[in-house]
């Protein structure tokens, strides 16, 4: 039995590395003030399809949809934007008198895509969301927390991408110019932009198969159909991030690949030699009508997800990932008659239970043997038991980086590993 494709099985030696980056996420999510949320793995198919767009890639070709039961239809979650605002809304925290409500999530997303460096058909997500404030400095904020994360590990060769998809009236009339243009060479495009041209002909402008057709270069660009109202807003958010010290740029092609986006839309794009052809690294934008859509009250967000398997692959790329505390503080040696194994046990307990992290021999290995099992699992201290040590009431307690070893009374050795520990530290 395999694992099915696009999926992997993160074993113990890889998982450190996940919980490491883990651990930093939430790190920041506590400073910005962003709050965890947990929500369902699956959702009424409906929820994905009114939200992320039926003409989109994900909805269309992507999404994984269980075996239908009864009347109602589920989908595996293939981002997390959609159902923060559906837990937005059910729970009514638009109730809350401290608006916005910030929420952050970590876990697996589901999109039926085909396998490849980086990009899984269970990928790990972290994203945040921000609802209920339509302040250009939350856009900032939002973008800045996720600038901050990547320098946050040390990557140095990162760049942020932004650009403004303008409000309704701004984007209807860039869809009339889009139309228009793609129109007399519609039949030289491929099948799905053939669909999208009057149903969404923004998403021709993220298409993977015609991204070097000529007409895409001289398409009509947003920003020529901003309203005065949009343009100002953009400009706002673009002078809050040059006093928050974020090095962007702006890209007026940019415009996401999910139709709830309108104003701001920011990518963080990996720009390190050897990363591959796709390097965005993180994607996010506002999202002023989702909230209703899904069925709330008419309350703006914005927000990010960063694709975890993404995150690790630019660590290891531009070298950044740390070397990781994996050992135990103390394995206990121990062999001799029945008493010496209770003892063992005993001391075993109360090492956890004091902190440590401890282990001992299962397998009725000699003296020998235990030593190179201790060896192997990077234990800094080894606690040695013998019939003679349980007789007097006694262990010898070595350190496995200096050799050095001492006799110590058993109800003192937590304490002399804790001093010595602490002095190998200073």
């Amino acid at each position: 039995m395999k694992a099915p494709r696009g999926t992997q099985d993160l074993l113990p030696g890889t998982v450190e590395t996940w919980q490491y980056v883990e651990e930093k996420l939430r790190d920041m999510s506590a400073r910005y003030n962003y709050k965890e949320i947990r929500t369902p793995i699956f959702e009424t198919t409906n929820l994905f399809t009114r939200s992320v767009g039926e003409t989109t890639d994900i909805v269309q070709k992507e999404m994984f949809t269980l075996v239908k039961k009864g009347k109602d239809e589920y989908t595996l979650r293939p981002e997390g934007t959609a159902s923060v605002v559906r837990a937005f809304v059910t729970n009514k925290l638009f109730g809350n008198p401290d608006q916005p409500t910030k929420l952050y999530y970590m876990g697996p997303m589901f999109r039926y895509e085909r396998p490849q460096k980086g990009r899984f058909r269970q990928l790990h997500q972290y994203g945040v969301e921000a609802i209920g404030s339509s302040d250009p400095a939350v856009d900032a904020e939002v973008i800045s927390l996720a600038y901050s994360i990547y320098k946050s590990f040390g990557l140095q060769k990162i760049k942020v991408v932004v650009n403004s998809l303008g409000d309704a009236e701004s984007r209807n009339a860039h869809r009339d110019a889009l139309i228009r243009h793609f129109e007399p060479v519609a039949g030289e495009l491929c099948q799905d932009c053939q669909s999208r041209l009057y149903k969404n002909p923004l998403r021709i402008l993220d298409c993977k198969v015609d991204r070097d057709h000529p007409s895409m270069k001289t398409a009509p660009s947003i920003l020529e159909y901003l309203n005065e109202e949009s343009k100002a807003y953009f400009d706002q958010v673009l002078a809050q991030l040059d006093a928050l010290g974020v090095a962007y740029e702006v890209d007026p092609t940019l415009v996401r690949g999910l139709d709830y986006y309108t104003h701001t839309a920011f990518e963080i794009m990996s720009e390190a030699e050897g990363f591959g052809a796709i390097t965005t690294l993180c994607g996010g934008g506002r999202y002023n009508g989702l909230v209703q859509d899904i069925g709330g009250p008419d309350m703006p967000g914005i927000g990010f997800g960063i694709g975890l398997e993404r995150l690790i692959l630019a660590l290891e790329n531009e070298g950044v990932l740390p070397e990781l505390e994996t050992g135990l503080d103390v394995f206990i040696v121990a062999q001799g008659e029945k008493e010496v194994e209770l003892t063992a046990t005993r001391l075993l307990q109360l090492l956890r239970m004091e902190g440590f992290k401890a282990d001992r021999d299962y397998q009725g290995r000699k003296f020998k043997g235990q030593f190179k099992q201790a060896d192997r699992l990077k234990a800094k201290f080894t606690v040695i038991l013998g019939d003679d040590e349980v007789e007097r009431g006694a262990a010898a307690l070595k350190d496995m980086m200096t050799g050095e070893q001492v006799d110590v009374p058993l109800s003192a050795v937590a304490d002399k590993i804790r001093e010595l520990s602490e002095g190998a530290g200073q």
